[in-house]
C-alpha cells in the first residue's frame, strides 16, 4: 500500500532540503523542491477560491488550514495532518514528489512554528536494524 505520506519516500536530497529550509521565500511555487511547471499549473486550477494556489505562501496557508478542525476531544496530530495534505495534493492532480513536497513544507513550517510537525513520529518507520 504505497499511499499516504511517507518521509522515507521523499526524493529530496539533504542538500536541497537544507537549501530550502535556510532560504528566503519568494512566493514562486517552484522554489519548493518537488514542484515543477506541471505541478504549478495543477495548483492554479480549481473551482473555489480556497482551492486555487498561485504562490508558496498560499500553499503554506493550505497546509495550515489542514491542521484542523480540532474539537474538544481530539486535535489533528502530525500523522493525520500530513495525510490530509498529501491527499489534498493528490486531489489537485499532483502525481509525483508528493511525499517530498509535504516534507519540505512541513519542515519549513516547523522551523517557523516549532511543534507543527514532529518528524520523530516517523522514526519507527525506518529500518530498525540498528536496534540489534
Amino acid at each position: 500500500a504505497d499511499t499516504g505520506y511517507d518521509p522515507n519516500r521523499s526524493r529530496v536530497s539533504d542538500d536541497k532540503m537544507n537549501e530550502f529550509l535556510r532560504g528566503q521565500l519568494t512566493g514562486d511555487l517552484t522554489e519548493i523542491p518537488g514542484i515543477g511547471p506541471a505541478a504549478v499549473r495543477k495548483l492554479r486550477e480549481g473551482d473555489a477560491d480556497g482551492d486555487i494556489v498561485t504562490n508558496t505562501f498560499q500553499l503554506m496557508g493550505k497546509f495550515l488550514m489542514l491542521k484542523g478542525p480540532d474539537d474538544e476531544d481530539e486535535k489533528v496530530g502530525t500523522r493525520e495532518h500530513m495525510e490530509k495534505f498529501w491527499y489534498w495534493l493528490q486531489e489537485k492532480g499532483i502525481s509525483s514528489h508528493r511525499s517530498g513536497i509535504v516534507r519540505c513544507i512541513a519542515e519549513k513550517m516547523n522551523a517557523m512554528m516549532p511543534g507543527i510537525y514532529d518528524a520523530s513520529e516517523y522514526a519507527d518507520d525506518d529500518d530498525d536494524s540498528d536496534d540489534e
